[in-house]
């Protein structure tokens, strides 16, 4: 093994121990609650959460691409398992998980990392609001007076729950403010006997190891055909997540991540998560900041946060099982509360109206649709919408007739594609008579098929009138282009372009 890969190890797992170790206890007692409330979520135990935050955490800590950063079970991949659980149960679910972790190996394997760079900061914003929206409406049962065991009890103990979350900090940050909301109304419920709906009431805590286990379902087209939407919905979902999380940890630490070994870390986290009984996650943004702020840099706290999350929840099962659900609802209106960018609302009269509009556009197609994945695709496709259209309206023909009236000098300046492409031939005059047409393109570049087509059209149709024309000023790349697909100066390619 090289000497810099010795290095570059020794750094990301010895480099910040205490620190690392701390933050990892930290983020292990904030994930407990989560976990739950994320396996609540989804309509499974609350062990299938717990489980996966334990795999997940461990396996992305050896395998993914930015050290520091913490990855379990979500609320992001939690909403996108809803209808397959309810139609289908937990054994395709956990098939789903195993098949959208080899689908997110493949995305590594094929560098889609690099895609980030598309998506805009207006789609970020949007997806993290969107995602707050989700996790927020995702409470609403637990708080309707309406279902078994909501009472108005319910709705004290979750405003006692975000007084504590809010103020505690007031007085210290020593102890993680959830942690405390846990404790405090656990103590009273079991004291006080009080009435509320627990987590035990939610389904089964483990109280072993998670063990190797393969799903139990029929391998056919019809099993594929149930599972692969949810899987690649919880794929994309995933890796964006973890990509736009990953991007926020380089920023926070002045340092770089792998996007693609990130990709492939994920995959193999959630494949190996299915065939332990886990459900599917990603990076988290709310614990990745509580690592980073706690100290942890190296990848020695996300792993010290599975392990840490593994020994509580099997040591101390029948207490986490007396945790009223008032508590962790608070938790989750706190981590929604959180999640949104409050500022992205004021941004919207500043910011230009594309801009907001891809937000907005982001959020709505989200929420409806309660699918991250199709609202993320609709805020990429309007950015490239707006940008394209944006380019297309710098772009600008002159002319100047020589002084005999027998030659006319065009000058195109901008960007000529598809968008342009229709505005290249109506800017020039046809019907004027000339001798000589000249076209300069040294202030454009063309770009595609679209714009040779329409230069094709321009050309010809002034060669049909009898003038000679001739185009200068074309930069290297443009040129290449041109004599690669031009088809003006090719035999026959009058009859053929006026053909089509």
């Amino acid at each position: 093994m090289k000497a810099d890969t010795l290095s570059t190890l020794r750094q990301d797992w010895l480099g910040n121990i205490r620190a690392d170790l701390l933050a990892g206890l930290v983020v292990a007692l904030a994930l407990i609650p989560e976990a739950i409330a994320f396996s609540i979520i989804a309509g499974v135990d609350p062990k299938i959460g717990l489980y996966a935050s334990f795999s997940i955490a461990v396996i992305t800590a050896i395998a993914g691409g930015r050290p520091g950063m913490i990855s379990a079970a979500t609320a992001a991949t939690a909403v996108l398992m809803v209808t397959l659980v309810k139609d289908h149960g937990l054994q395709y679910l956990l098939a789903a998980t195993v098949l959208a972790g080899l689908l997110q190996i493949v995305c590594g394997m094929l560098k889609l990392g690099n895609v980030m760079r598309f998506v805009s900061k207006s789609v970020m914003t949007g997806f993290v609001n969107a995602l707050a929206i989700l996790i927020f409406l995702a409470q609403l049962p637990e708080m309707d007076i309406r279902n078994e065991g909501v009472t108005l009890l319910t709705w004290i103990m979750i405003a006692a729950g975000l007084a504590i979350i809010y103020l505690f900090p007031l007085l210290t940050k020593a102890i993680p403010s959830p942690l405390v909301t846990i404790i405090v109304l656990t103590t009273l419920a079991m004291v006080l006997g009080l009435d509320v709906r627990t987590v035990g009431d939610m389904g089964e805590l483990p109280d072993t190891l998670p063990v190797f286990l393969i799903p139990d379902i029929p391998l056919n087209l019809e099993t594929l055909r149930i599972i692969l939407p949810v899987s690649a919905a919880i794929a994309v979902v995933g890796l964006l997540e973890s990509l736009m999380t990953a991007q926020l940890v380089d920023d926070l630490t002045d340092t770089k991540s792998d996007k693609n070994r990130e990709c492939i870390g994920q995959g193999l986290a959630n494949t190996a998560t299915g065939f332990i009984g886990g459900m599917a996650g990603c990076a988290m943004i709310g614990q990745s900041m509580i690592n980073v702020k706690s100290g942890g840099r190296g990848r020695l706290s996300c792993f010290a946060a599975g392990v840490f999350l593994l020994i509580l929840i099997v040591g101390l099962g029948d207490l986490v099982a007396q945790i009223p659900m008032p508590a962790l609802v608070s938790i989750m209106i706190m981590v929604s509360v959180g999640t949104f960018s409050w500022s992205s609302l004021k941004n919207l009269k500043e910011h230009p109206r594309p801009s907001s509009i891809v937000m907005v556009a982001t959020v709505v197609v989200t929420v409806f649709s309660h699918n991250l994945a199709i609202g993320v695709l609709t805020g990429v496709l309007l950015s490239g919408i707006f940008f394209a259209w944006k380019i297309a309206a710098v772009f600008r023909i002159k002319s100047v007739l020589a002084p005999d009236g027998r030659k006319r000098t065009y000058t195109v300046e901008g960007q000529l594609f598809f968008a342009t492409a229709p505005d290249i031939a109506d800017a020039f005059d046809f019907n004027e008579a000339l001798d000589e047409v000249v076209i300069d393109v040294s202030r454009a570049h063309i770009w595609d098929i679209s714009a040779i087509s329409a230069i094709d059209m321009v050309v010809l149709k002034f060669r049909r009138e009898g003038a000679d024309v001739s185009i200068i000023g074309m930069n290297e790349a443009s040129e290449t282009l041109m004599g690669r697909l031009a088809e003006h100066d090719k035999p026959g390619a009058l009859e053929r372009l006026m053909g089509h």
